[in-house]
């Protein structure tokens, strides 16, 4: 786990499981990044910005969005 940011990564790591989207298709949508979370597990530091950026998206995903999100 990162040793950066290890409760976002596990805030996304639970919310992509909840949601059933890979981490891919999260950074993609999320962040237009498909490495994004990958990138935060290898130790990617991140401005607060970018942390809100990720958090924010992930507070407005509803399960309608589901399609829109493959």
């Amino acid at each position: 786990m990162s040793k950066h940011h290890p409760e976002l990564l596990a805030d996304i790591e639970a919310f992509v499981a909840n949601a059933g989207m890979t981490e891919i298709t999260f950074g993609r949508k999320a962040m237009s990044d498909p490495h994004f979370v990958r990138d935060i597990r290898n130790g990617r530091r991140l401005w607060p910005e970018t942390e809100a950026k990720a958090r924010d998206w992930m507070r407005g995903w509803s399960p309608e969005h589901q399609d829109a999100a493959a």
